[in-house]
């Protein structure tokens, strides 16, 4: 029984990986022990159940069903275990985990730092990339992701809010003039975060209204932690979230402008696979950086 549910997660984690070569390099192990399994279960269940070509692998129809039925009987021998434990507090395994590089440097060190502590007998597999990851394919359990969220695959549950200013320094501000309107943005040079913005700013007045403004961007940029120490430097103007820029705001290296307006609110989410089993250790990790931040975040309160 246990080598036939070993099977079915070697099974699993072809499918999710996208072919063997992949599934192998998740296990750890060698592409061949892994092709070899796979054919001895077809053999044992008396069906083709992935049709592979040298570039392509493709779930046969009996591969479909027989993928939707084992990952159900793993995510029950998952709730079960966990369920019986002698010790229902004990969290133990692999925890692997992607989110924002700058997000997860600044606010995730001191999160897993005190999580890890809670129980020490937790491992942690990270991964710090601003690109959004395939956390079937990749092996991951869970995602932190900041913005809208697109992907119908994944569940989610909102972690904290983001908010986000256009501020830039005192001195770039003193050069260049302080914007007091829309219209007084035109000639500023803006630095922009590249992934995923447009050159569009929506910027929201007291009474609702949104108004929309082109940026004039003298240097994009993929890292918001790069364009904030540029904005320090007197490069020009930023649209930056308030995890980013708390601290040079806090201690009037930035400053805020056009008041008058606010950005729209984004939120950071915990995201991971629908229709999977999500493990405890997910689960109360989740919890614990919901609580730590919350909706109006320690970042905020500069």
């Amino acid at each position: 029984m246990m080598g036939q549910l070993e099977d079915m997660a070697m099974f699993v984690r072809i499918v999710e990986a996208g072919s063997i070569t992949k599934a192998a390099e998740q296990l750890n192990t060698a592409k061949s022990a892994v092709s070899r399994r796979l054919k001895e279960l077809e053999a044992r269940l008396g069906s083709q159940l992935i049709n592979r070509t040298t570039r392509h692998s493709k779930l046969t129809q009996a591969g479909e069903q027989y993928y939707q039925q084992v990952n159900n009987i793993l995510s029950s021998v998952d709730a079960l275990n966990e369920h019986i434990s002698d010790d229902p507090k004990r969290i133990e395994g692999t925890l692997k985990m992607t989110a924002p590089l700058s997000f997860g440097i600044m606010h995730l060190t001191d999160v897993i730092d005190d999580y890890a502590n809670l129980h020490p007998s937790l491992k942690f597999e990270l991964d710090f990339s601003d690109r959004r990851i395939d956390l079937i394919e990749k092996g991951y359990e869970l995602a932190i992701r900041i913005g809208e969220l697109q992907d119908s695959s994944y569940q989610a549950k909102q972690l904290a809010l983001i908010r986000c200013v256009v501020c830039a320094s005192p001195d770039y501000l003193k050069r260049k003039g302080v914007p007091e309107t829309l219209e007084d943005l035109k000639g500023h040079d803006f630095l922009q975060y590249s992934l995923g913005q447009t050159s569009n700013i929506e910027l929201i007045d007291k009474e609702g209204e949104k108004h929309y403004h082109t940026l004039n961007a003298k240097i994009k940029a993929t890292n918001g932690e790069f364009l904030v120490d540029l904005a320090v430097k007197g490069h020009g103007i930023t649209v930056m979230p308030t995890f980013l820029a708390y601290k040079k705001l806090a201690s009037g290296e930035l400053q805020t402008i056009l008041k008058q307006y606010h950005l729209p609110t984004l939120s950071a989410y915990a995201v991971y696979p629908k229709n999977r089993f999500l493990s405890q250790r997910c689960r109360y990790l989740i919890d614990f950086i919901a609580k730590r931040f919350g909706d109006n975040p320690y970042w905020d309160q500069f």
